[in-house]
């Protein structure tokens, strides 16, 4: 073997060991989720009730942020990631909020499960619970708009596997992230935070 082919080897042997570290890494709970615990599970259980989804929610600002307070994508700030027009909005239904600010944590928590409940409660057609979660992920991720398209264009709106893979007329980019992104939560995350008590359970 060649010098060349062994350092090109070599090269290969370590961008491998770096792709399947960081890939462990993305499915552990990270050390900064603990610190937001508690009151992720008060301001879930003073939303939901006593059987608020205290797995789902975590796994869902593991999704936005890593639990990262700090973290900015292009659109969004925050633990939760709301964009500007969506903080304001949610702040503006919901008064008791206060003011936007996504960078806030406390904000950014209670503002996230208000939101949650808020998408929940308007799936009107929905065959189970978690078809109920999969179809108020999708509007988190994307607005409401492209779900109402995709079911009324769909033969079982309520089943989220038949309605979430139609394209309501979005970019391709955004059709795979949009769809990918409430099975993620429920499906690979959730199950990180199982000991956080109560989880979405789909068969």
């Amino acid at each position: 073997m060649t010098v060349s082919f062994l350092v090109y080897l070599l090269i290969f042997i370590v961008a491998l060991v770096d792709i399947r570290y960081a890939l462990s890494a993305e499915l552990e709970i990270p050390r900064e989720a603990l610190q937001y615990r508690a009151q992720l599970t008060r301001e879930a259980r003073y939303a939901f009730g006593m059987d608020a989804p205290l797995a789902l929610l975590p796994a869902q600002i593991h999704q936005e942020s890593r639990f990262n307070p700090n973290a900015k994508s292009p659109f969004a700030s925050g633990l939760a990631q709301f964009t500007p027009g969506t903080a304001s909005w949610i702040s503006g239904l919901y008064k008791s909020l206060g003011p936007a600010a996504p960078l806030d944590p406390t904000w950014a928590i209670r503002a996230m499960v208000t939101y949650d409940l808020h998408l929940h409660d308007g799936v009107r057609i929905a065959d189970t619970e978690c078809d109920t979660w999969l179809f108020a992920l999708s509007d988190y991720n994307g607005g409401s708009g492209w779900r109402i398209s995709r079911q009324a264009h769909s033969p079982k709106p309520g089943n989220w596997d038949v309605t979430g893979h139609l394209n309501p007329g979005i970019s391709k980019a955004n059709q795979r992230q949009n769809e990918t992104y409430g099975p993620r939560i429920i499906f690979t995350l959730q199950p990180l935070y199982k000991e956080w008590t109560t989880t979405i359970v789909c068969k």
